[in-house]
């Protein structure tokens, strides 16, 4: 089912859900960590080696060095991989509050990884973008 793609519609329904873990980013070559593949979020191939984003307590367990712990913020909303300008508004009122932002698109859904530290500062410029979108 494809997802939606007009821009206000987007992020006035983006409905954003702060999941309690933290997120991490971690790097591995080879098969050393393999068996972290499991429990990542997402990765990303890289000529340095493979990318993951994984709970904080699972790169612990698997040996892995880690950087950025991060909370994720769901988009709710279904939103097209084809859609233009959310990652762009929503980076853009993040980037307003001060706060770091790396986006990640699932197929149904946008995934957000800010500062553990600012998860409800994240939070409340998201909810400020929604509100300031459906008008």
């Amino acid at each position: 089912m494809a997802g939606d793609t007009d821009l206000d519609t987007l992020i006035a329904t983006m409905s954003p859900e702060l999941d309690p873990a933290t997120y991490v980013w971690a790097t591995m070559e080879g098969l050393a960590a393999a068996s972290a593949l499991i429990d990542a979020v997402a990765t990303v191939r890289e000529a340095e080696g493979l990318s993951l984003v994984l709970p904080i307590d699972a790169a612990a367990r698997h040996g892995l060095e880690f950087d950025f712990p991060s909370a994720r913020i769901t988009l709710t909303v279904h939103s097209s991989l084809e859609a233009v300008g959310l990652t762009a508004a929503v980076g853009g009122a993040l980037a307003r509050a001060g706060i770091a932002a790396n986006v990640v698109a699932g197929f149904h859904h946008d995934h957000v990884f800010v500062p553990r530290e600012h998860a409800a500062d994240a939070m409340a410029a998201l909810a400020d973008l929604a509100s300031d979108s459906a008008g």
